[in-house]
Formats: C-alpha cells, structure tokens, sequence
C-alpha cells in the first residue's frame, strides 16, 4: 500500500515463515530481497522445500522458487534454490510419501549451508512453507530448520480474521525454540474489518520490529 512505510534493508540471513499458507510469505520475501538489490547489495532467497510444482522440460518448477530467483541480485541455479521440489501441493510430507521420497532436517541443513559456503552475500533470506509447525517426516517440524541453523526468524501476518491468535501463536512457538524473534510484517491483502484494531493489538503483543504492507 502507498501509505505504508517501505521495508527495511536487511543484511544477514533469515528464516521467513508464516501464520499459515498462503499470507504472503514469498510476496514479502520478494520485497525484502528488491530493497536489497535496489541497495547494490548481494541477495537472494532459498526455498529448500517446496510442495506444489509444475513439470517442465528442465525439470520441476515451484512459482515461489521461481519468484524469489527474480528478486535476487545473486543468479543461482533452481536446484540450488528448491533443492526439494515435491509435485502435489499439499503437506511436504504427505506430498513426499506419495513421491516414496523421505526429507529430513539434515538433507535440507546440508542444502541450504551449500548455499551459503558456496555463494556469500549481503542478504539470505530461507523461506518455509506455510506455518511455523509443518511436519517434514514422522518425527521432524521444518522449523527445525532454523533451529539447526540458529537462523533469526521474520514472521508474516496474513490480515484476516484469527491472524491474532495465529501470529501470537507462532511467536510463542518460535521464542520457545530457542530462536530470536526478528520482527513481524503485517500483509494487509483483501478487505478485513477493523483491521486498524488488529494492527493494534499485534503491536502490542508481538516482540521485535513491526511492519506494514
């Protein structure tokens, strides 16, 4: 929105989930990463795993992966980018057992520390997939990821009607594990009754800096 401040310039590397599918994650991680970029800085983002991919002659293809590859100042190659791409877009694990294919924390913490040894920059960002508890096998929560990694963590709000509980939910979740709650980024999409009122109460009860878009 014109009347929103624009995102921050970030530098480091960070883990973006969500309050759930579908809120804006990648939208507000292409947005980081253009700041960046338009910055002169090195950036690009990761998606280890994505469920939902279309077949192409060069292989399977995630529109988020893909997206995220646009913004980035830094060209990698796709498999670089979604090293796990699953076909149905559905749960990751689900989505892997129909593919008799098994993803674990240490196939996903080896991708993404490739990455990161092979191309430095000035600005990673490590996107989830959908909520902050999405299981990746019987035993294993892709947050465990950022755990493994010590990533800080920019959570998403979709604005919609339950985003509070969702959001003061998954910060819960997020300082539990151990990790440093970086800040929020409201995404204000369609039409949402007394939506200043929400923004409110999540600025009241959310750590770290808070953002509108």
């Amino acid at each position: 929105m014109s009347d929103r401040p624009p995102l921050p310039v970030l530098k480091g590397v960070f883990f973006i989930t969500g309050t759930d599918t579908e809120v804006g994650k990648t939208w507000v991680g292409c947005r980081l990463l253009e700041r960046a970029r338009d910055a002169g800085l090195r950036c690009y983002g990761l998606k280890p795993v994505a469920a939902g991919c279309e077949r192409t002659a060069e292989g399977p293809r995630n529109e988020d992966a893909l997206n995220l590859m646009a913004a980035s100042s830094v060209a990698l190659p796709y498999e670089v980018v979604n090293p796990v791409a699953l076909d149905a877009a559905i749960a990751p694990h689900i989505a892997a057992q129909q593919e008799n294919r098994r993803i674990t924390l240490a196939q996903l913490a080896g991708y993404v520390r490739g990455a990161l040894n092979s191309h430095p920059a000035d600005l990673v960002l490590v996107e989830g997939a959908g909520g902050w508890r999405v299981p990746l096998n019987d035993r294993e929560m892709l947050s465990g990821l950022a755990v493994e990694l010590n990533l800080p963590v920019i959570q998403v709000v979709g604005m919609k009607l339950g985003c509070i509980n969702h959001a003061l939910l998954t910060a819960e979740a997020i300082r539990a594990d151990g990790l440093h709650y970086t800040g929020t980024v409201a995404n204000c999409f369609g039409e949402m009754d007394v939506r200043e009122e929400n923004l409110l109460t999540l600025r009241q009860h959310l750590p770290g800096a808070f953002t509108v878009v």
